[in-house]
């Protein structure tokens, strides 16, 4: 996957904690934290990556704010190089995850949930194969 297809393709996954956000995608899945918004001093957003695969945090703001209507639970897509490699790294770290399968809008996915309910879909398009 190209470095512009990263750019173009990743979601906002909305939080209600980013530390502990943060720490469950850091800490334990590896990934570096390269760029952040810091309007009062603390994260409030933030971009991180991990070979190839790129992920932008927000936190859950007020009624009147971008978590608007975002329920937990929400599946985010998240593209990646291949969900089939993805999904094996993760599997190494201990995750449980069920195994990739092809969605009916073309898609090989898996889904990750982090500790706080929040789901995310892993996925890369099948015909690029």
């Amino acid at each position: 996957m190209s470095v512009l297809a990263i750019q173009e393709l990743v979601p906002l996954l909305i939080v209600e904690d980013m530390d502990r956000s943060l720490g469950f995608y850091r800490d334990r899945l590896g990934f570096a934290v390269v760029r952040t918004w810091e309007p009062d001093g603390r994260i409030a957003w933030c971009r991180a990556e991990r070979d190839g695969v790129a992920i932008m945090l927000q936190e859950a703001c007020d009624e009147d704010g971008p978590a608007e209507g975002r329920g937990r639970g929400t599946a985010l897509f998240l593209h990646c190089d291949d969900a089939n490699v993805e999904h094996q790294r993760l599997g190494k770290l201990g995750l449980e995850l069920a195994p990739p399968q092809v969605a009916f809008y073309g898609m090989n996915q898996f889904f990750l949930t982090d500790p706080d309910g929040y789901e995310l879909c892993f996925q890369n398009d099948v015909q690029r194969e």
